[in-house]
C-alpha cells in the first residue's frame, strides 16, 4: 500500500514541455520508481523520458536529495521527504554545477 506522501519533483528545461511547462511536479508514493509513475501516468509523454525496458533510461539521472539513486537501490530508493530531481545524463561536467542548474533556473 502507498500512502499518500507527495514529493516534488524538479523538471530541467528540456522536459518542462512535457510537463506544461512547469519547474516543478509532485508525485505521489514512498520510492523513486512510485513517484516517477504518478507522475507519467499524469504527464504520459515525459515516460519515454524516463522509462526503458522497466528501467530508468540512461538519458536521465535522477537524484535524491544530492544522491544518485543509481548509486543507491534505484528505482526503490525511498524518498524520505527529499525532493527528486531530473536532470540530463551528460558526458563530463559536474553533478554539482548541473543540480545547481537545476535548481536555479
Amino acid at each position: 500500500k502507498v500512502r499518500n506522501e507527495m514529493t516534488a519533483v524538479r523538471i530541467p528545461p528540456m522536459l518542462r514541455e512535457q510537463v506544461e511547462g512547469q519547474r516543478e511536479v509532485v508525485g505521489n508514493g514512498e520510492t523513486v520508481g512510485q513517484v516517477l509513475e504518478d507522475v507519467a501516468a499524469r504527464y504520459p509523454s515525459l515516460r519515454p523520458h524516463l522509462f526503458e525496458d522497466g528501467a530508468l533510461t540512461p538519458f536521465v539521472n535522477v537524484y535524491v536529495g544530492r544522491d544518485d539513486v543509481r548509486t543507491l537501490d534505484g528505482l526503490d530508493t525511498r524518498v524520505g521527504g527529499s525532493s527528486v530531481i531530473l536532470l540530463p545524463a551528460m558526458a563530463g561536467g559536474s553533478w554539482r554545477l548541473l543540480a545547481r542548474c537545476a535548481v536555479d533556473d
